[in-house]
């Protein structure tokens, strides 16, 4: 879980090759021009008629019945395929990328599967997070990214839609993998002005969620906090960043049975707020996969390791228990790991 102390100096993982780049400013649009605060409360329960459990699905249905055979033999693999479960924060899972290789019709399929899998009030504001991310070099933006099936869509068929490029991998899979939360590892982040953010990320699509877990710092007694902070995030290792323990044995940070009522109550309500950007289905379940491994197992950390502006906000943080990882790294810009299985399956 240790790390040396250097990695974060600028951010080469997203970078193909170039760091501390510049992006166009005024691309991200509406997220830029709204700070986003911590009101977001149940969020992830409100959700568009377009973001209904099983839309995103049968729209991976008309797509897969879309494709001519031309099209099969690049982007579709088999249901056990050893890809379907990699993640990782800048890699595209085919090298085709949406533009290149799909209709204008199948092109809007995906981008509605996409904003399907997300609530009402964050599909614009993640839609344009992956279109500004995806731009450098004249990339293509959101239609840059690229996609990938495993499986094959239908009644008695498992199957798994995956959507990957800069700061993104996302999944819909219609609950065909047993024990996983969001179908597997998923990655989000946002480099929302430059790589490099100031200490209050203007603009930034995910910033909200480190200022909701400094609230919990903050409501921790000295000596809790003492226990609480550490100077020592993890490696960003691709799929190995996710990996999960089994155990709360020695987990970094300070236990949730280590905390007050009131205290407990505001750790579960920032683990409901960090899902307020996913549809209701796929929050509904990772909270109840992690509920099935007790809350009291859970532990949070927060890491003084790269303070911006040395303002005391930390801007790297996780939650972790023995069957999920929620890792936010917040610097230079945002970088988020989550993976959240069944107890019963790690």
């Amino acid at each position: 879980m240790s790390q040396s102390s250097s990695q974060f100096d600028s951010c080469p993982d997203c970078a193909a090759g170039a760091s501390r780049r510049e992006f166009i400013r005024g691309a991200v649009g509406g997220i830029a021009a709204t700070a986003v605060t911590g009101g977001v409360l149940g969020a992830f329960a409100r959700t568009s008629g377009a973001a209904a459990a099983g839309s995103s699905e049968t729209l991976v249905s008309q797509f897969y019945a879309s494709l001519t055979e031309a099209q099969r033999k690049i982007i579709c693999f088999p249901f056990d395929h050893a890809l379907r479960s990699k993640v990782d924060n800048n890699w595209h899972i085919i090298k085709p990328t949406i533009k290149s290789a799909f209709t204008a019709d199948q092109r809007d399929l995906i981008k509605q599967i996409f904003m399907g899998m997300h609530s009402e009030e964050y599909a614009k504001r993640v839609y344009e997070q992956v279109d500004h991310d995806n731009q450098e070099g004249n990339a293509g933006g959101f239609e840059g990214c690229s996609v990938a099936l495993f499986g094959e869509p239908g009644a008695k068929s498992k199957f798994e839609f995956v959507f990957t490029g800069r700061h993104v991998t996302r999944r819909c899979d219609g609950n065909s993998v047993e024990g996983e939360a969001f179908g597997g590892p998923i990655f989000y982040g946002h480099a929302a002005l430059s790589d490099n953010e100031a200490a209050d990320h203007p603009g930034n699509a995910y910033w909200y969620q480190a200022k909701r877990a400094n609230e919990l710092f903050q409501a921790l007694d000295p000596k809790q906090r003492k226990v609480a902070l550490r100077e020592d995030p993890r490696s960003e290792k691709g799929t190995d960043t996710v990996a999960l323990t089994g155990t709360d044995k020695n987990l970094p940070g300070i236990a949730l049975s280590e905390l007050t009522h009131d205290q407990k109550d505001l750790a579960w309500k920032v683990m409901h707020d960090v899902l307020a950007p996913f549809r209701q289905s796929d929050a509904q379940k990772a909270m109840q996969l992690v509920e099935a491994a007790g809350r009291d197992k859970l532990h949070m950390c927060f890491y003084n390791y790269q303070d911006i502006g040395n303002d005391g906000v930390w801007d790297i943080w996780q939650i972790e228990g023995p069957s999920m990882v929620w890792y936010f790294r917040g610097a230079p810009h945002v970088h988020t790991w989550v993976h959240v299985r069944d107890p019963k399956a790690v």
